[in-house]
């Protein structure tokens, strides 16, 4: 089930939200089912808020050496569909 984030659509106005909603809130809910219109604690109006991707982040190309204290085995290629293990 993804997770999906909220904010109120007054978050400018505390008064107009509880404070669960005024910061926003993170729900799990299945991909069939629509969207959330109201806070399930205050009933006021809320909308769905776009979330930043986690996407890995690599500072460097593997070296020869980084793959083999992985565990990978390295092949260096010698001619055409000729491999050799280093």
């Amino acid at each position: 089930m993804p997770i999906y984030e909220y904010i109120s659509k007054s978050a400018q106005n505390p008064d107009a939200s509880c404070r669960v909603c005024s910061k926003g809130f993170e729900l799990r809910r299945p991909v069939d089912r629509e969207a959330l219109e109201v806070c399930p604690l205050c009933k006021h109006p809320v909308k769905k808020k776009i979330s930043s991707v986690n996407t890995p982040k690599i500072t460097k190309p593997f070296s020869t050496s980084d793959a083999k204290k992985a565990g990978f085995t390295v092949l260096e290629r010698r001619d055409t569909d000729v491999f050799e293990k280093l």
